[in-house]
């Protein structure tokens, strides 16, 4: 799986898990989104597409690196896409 797939399999699943904010964002906690058990089966390096995902500002968390156990309360918020502009 690449990059780009791994990262569009994160979206649905954070979509999936998370709460729909007014703004049309999603927000998951990394607890839940590392314990459950389809992720887990899914992502090989859950972390690793979290950042490649932050990289391309697809969604954003507070730090660098999020461990297990440490940072399972850490919020995850999946930004809402670009509006598309009115022709």
């Amino acid at each position: 799986m690449n990059v780009e797939e791994e990262v569009g399999r994160l979206k649905e699943e954070i979509q999936r898990l998370g709460q729909q904010q007014p703004d049309g964002s999603y927000k998951v906690k990394f607890g839940v989104l590392f314990n459950d058990d389809r992720c887990a089966n899914i992502f090989e390096a859950l972390v690793g597409t979290l950042r490649a995902a932050k990289k391309r500002k697809i969604l954003t968390y507070d730090g660098e690196l999020l461990l297990q156990g440490v940072h399972d309360n850490v919020e995850i918020t999946l930004l809402p896409p670009p509006a598309v502009a009115a022709a």
